[in-house]
């Protein structure tokens, strides 16, 4: 896998999973990770962030017996969607989802590919317990390290009040 930086900020443009998903064996192995941990955890939704978030939740929700939701950049879905800002480095960014496809008391994984600040995954989390769900975990494929991490896990565990958490 090849990480490309551009800018003085070192900010990510793009990491290349290809070479994963070009092995067959290996992209059911990674799946199958995230499956063994996640089966037995009454998850009920698998939420993945746009865009890669998109190859890796479908298969893990159809193994868990979950739904899947996208959560997806502004304007990319239609109907009625809620919404949540974040901060990047640069400027901000917002994500959405549909208003309800996430249920009170639903228990939500949220699957992206790569977990660099964490600023991503704390919008969605706290997007999903915005409408009364509990995120049980964020997973990831790839953390980069280098970006000196906001979390230091793969799966990241949120504590109950999300927005402590995710406070940077």
């Amino acid at each position: 896998m090849e990480l490309i930086l551009a800018g003085r900020n070192l900010r990510i443009l793009f990491q290349d999973i290809t070479t994963l998903l070009l092995d067959p064996q290996a992209f059911r192995d990674t799946t199958d990770l995230f499956v063994e941990r996640y089966k037995d955890k009454d998850i009920t939704v698998v939420a993945g962030v746009e865009a890669r978030g998109f190859i890796f939740g479908p298969p893990i929700a159809l193994a868990i017996g979950a739904k899947f939701v996208p959560i997806r950049k502004p304007k990319k879905l239609p109907g009625e969607v809620i919404s949540e800002e974040y901060s990047l480095e640069y400027g901000t960014d917002k994500i959405e989802m549909h208003v309800g496809a996430v249920q009170p008391n639903d228990r939500v994984l949220i699957v992206d590919d790569l977990i660099a600040t964490g600023g991503t995954l704390c919008a969605a989390a706290k997007l999903i317990e915005r409408v009364g769900a509990k995120v049980v975990e964020c997973a990831c494929v790839i953390e980069l390290p280098e970006l000196k991490l906001l979390m230091k896990l793969i799966i990241v565990r949120f504590a109950s009040n999300v927005a402590n958490t995710c406070n940077y």
